[in-house]
């Protein structure tokens, strides 16, 4: 007999629902099998509550373990054994460059220069005007003025400039920072290093003390000081890209070199002022720039201060530049030499040729010798050896090392 069973039926009563209450008969209760399929499923989803459960304590407990691991690693890390030198670098805002000292401290003693010259000049001439009278134009003068910086190098009214900023000038004018404006007068110039030297009349003037240029490190800090395109005591910063720079020498006379690049921006104007480093000293007098358009394109360079404190001294001295010689011919060393003569470096240029009579002529020095130190200088090429020799004065001696068959030599030198 098939009994309906209720849609709805209380989960209690089903349980209850069991054998001794309806019999044993072969033709089981629906009431009876509905039960046995519930109390089944409870039973599975016991077990499978339990089996999750313990897989879940199991999964908690790994995880724990490996943390305490991980934690006891991690407070003892291995050591490994290395040459490799290490330094800590401080990069918390702390530690970032601060050039408010060195700005705030220069910026007076930084001036503007401005210089009035006389230009020679053609006046095209018309085709009629050539085919009668034959000329190509008239010639005439004019009046022309330029611009550029200086920098106070003592307080009774010293300035440094570049040569090229009072080259060919009629007059020159100086403005300080405070805007107070006077006539300056030339001391002297030495064009080999772009170095020239004016005066005005006036004392108790800021100065800019010059700073130890053969110290200043690869990039170090430093800003540049000057005014670029009339914009007076304007202030920009980078670093030493370089040192021992030269360019190229289109004109053929005489040039010592030895540049300190930078990438601080520097335009037309600013040449003359001044590159301090962070403690406000000099290191060196902007000078020029490497660019296809004239402004700045992140190459700029100065001379050297140790140059400048060489070459003022003399001017202030002697109105001229007093220039010890060495008198070689030198070629830079590179390997293709450095392999000929069996050297382990090519640091240091290759003597070519000794002028007779000259300082390294009567010192003992040869073609062929690899000089390697002037003073204390360490050679590094032919910028470096005419910084090293133009530190000195005519008359003054000094110790230099060559390499000579394979061996180090020391001869003393006599400059002429």
């Amino acid at each position: 007999m098939n009994k309906k069973i209720p849609d709805k039926v209380p989960l209690r009563m089903i349980i209850a629902y069991d054998a001794s209450t309806h019999g044993d008969s072969a033709e089981e209760s629906p009431w009876l099998a509905y039960g046995k399929l519930i109390h089944s499923y409870m039973k599975k989803g016991i077990l499978y509550a339990v089996v999750s459960a313990l897989c879940g304590a199991l999964a908690a407990f790994v995880v724990v373990k490996c943390s305490e691991n991980s934690d006891e690693t991690a407070s003892q890390p291995t050591v490994v054994e290395s040459d490799v030198k290490f330094r800590t670098v401080d990069l918390s805002n702390d530690s970032w460059p601060d050039f408010t000292f060195a700005a705030e401290t220069c910026v007076d003693a930084v001036v503007y220069v401005k210089v009035t010259a006389t230009q020679q000049v053609v006046s095209s001439a018309g085709p009629l005007f050539r085919f009668f009278f034959g000329y190509e134009g008239i010639p005439h003068s004019r009046e022309v003025q330029g611009s550029g910086s200086g920098v106070i190098i003592r307080e009774d009214g010293y300035i440094v400039t570049n040569n090229h900023v009072i080259a060919g000038a009629n007059s020159i004018e100086v403005t300080l920072n405070n805007n107070h404006t006077y006539p300056a007068v030339l001391v002297g110039t030495d064009p080999a290093t772009d170095v020239a030297l004016i005066k005005i009349e006036e004392r108790g003037l800021p100065v800019i003390p010059l700073a130890d240029s053969d110290k200043l490190r690869l990039g170090e800090w430093v800003i540049a000081i000057g005014s670029p395109y009339d914009l007076r005591s304007t202030i920009t910063a980078g670093i030493v890209s370089a040192k021992g720079r030269t360019m190229p020498n289109y004109s053929g006379e005489f040039k010592i070199e030895s540049f300190i690049q930078t990438d601080a921006a520097v335009n037309p104007g600013n040449s003359g002022g001044a590159l301090v480093n962070k403690e406000g000293k000099l290191v060196g007098v902007n000078t020029a720039i490497i660019s296809q358009t004239g402004s700045y394109a992140g190459y700029s360079f100065a001379v050297p201060s140790n140059i400048v404190k060489r070459i003022t001294e003399d001017l202030m001295s002697y109105g001229m530049v007093h220039r010890a010689m060495l008198g070689i011919s030198m070629t830079p060393l590179n390997e293709e030499i450095a392999g000929k003569l069996k050297l382990s470096s090519v640091n240091g240029v290759y003597i070519t040729d000794v002028v007779k009579g000259s300082a390294a002529d009567v010192a003992g020095l040869r073609p062929g010798d690899v000089l390697v130190e002037v003073g204390n200088v360490k050679i590094s090429g032919s910028a470096s050896v005419q910084e090293a020799v133009n530190s000195f004065h005519p008359g003054e001696k000094t110790a230099v090392k060559v390499i000579r068959d394979g061996s180090e030599m020391s001869f003393e030198v006599e400059f002429k």
